[in-house]
């Protein structure tokens, strides 16, 4: 059966992996047009219905599914345990949901959970545990991480303009090409952090510890570095014009 994508207002009956569930088209099409559930009812696929009760088949488990369309209907994702987080990530990478913008995940533990080109832009990640974590490409402007563990995370290119990372810990993360403009980074602990290329015109790293971090080819313009001991740290071809250095160890 092909959904007319004229008929916005359809109701639509799905079986994910057994639990029934009831929406309308234009809530699984509407908020994230460029998701898995908006292309399968476009109109532009033939879906197979179970042929008793008209319910669309998904081999997926239900269990999350009743927040996903929550997602869809509200921009709401609600109070989980700690685990029920990375379960219900998994399924939203699965159906290709990728605007988390604003969600509350403080406190969460979100260690090797995969954020990959999501939009995260203001999402609160306060005291998390995201250890490992995957945020490549990811927009993550103006998102609050204050004293959350990213040790070892991925953020190469990621987009963290305005974004306070003050008191976090980014031992050994990666944030390659990252974009810093404006970042809070005060008191952040950068040991052994790869920042190459990266710009962090204008960043605060007022107290961050910067023990053998890369910073070649950082722009570093405009920085606020007073006190910074950069004596282990590697400025190779970095920008420097305009940073306040007063007081810093080199």
């Amino acid at each position: 059966m092909t959904y007319n994508s004229d008929s916005s207002s359809s109701i639509v009956r799905l079986n994910i992996g057994g639990r029934k569930f009831c929406t309308t088209l234009d809530t699984l099409t509407q908020r994230e047009p460029d998701s898995m559930l908006a292309a399968m009812f476009s109109g532009r696929h033939t879906i197979c219905q179970e042929s008793e009760k008209g319910h669309i088949f998904v081999d997926r488990d239900g269990k999350h599914f009743r927040h996903i369309l929550n997602w869809l209907r509200d921009g709401v994702i609600p109070p989980l345990k700690d685990s029920e987080y990375a379960q219900l990530l998994q399924e939203a990478e699965y159906y290709q949901l990728l605007d988390l913008s604003f969600v509350d995940f403080s406190y969460a533990c979100l260690k090797t959970v995969f954020f990959s080109r999501a939009n995260l832009q203001c999402a609160k990640f306060r005291d998390v545990d995201a250890e490992a974590s995957i945020f490549h490409n990811a927009t993550l402007r103006e998102c609050e991480f204050t004293g959350a563990n990213l040790r070892g995370a991925v953020l190469a290119g990621a987009n963290l303009q305005s974004a306070n990372l003050q008191d976090a810990c980014l031992i050994g993360c990666s944030f390659c090409g990252a974009d810093l403009r404006s970042a809070h980074l005060q008191t952040a602990d950068l040991t052994n952090a790869n920042l190459e290329g990266a710009n962090l015109e204008g960043a605060n790293l007022k107290g961050a510890k910067l023990t053998n971090a890369n910073l070649k080819g950082a722009n570093l313009q405009r920085a606020y570095l007073r006190h910074v001991n950069l004596r282990d740290t590697h400025l190779e071809g970095a920008k420097l014009y305009g940073a306040n250095l007063l007081g810093t160890i080199r």
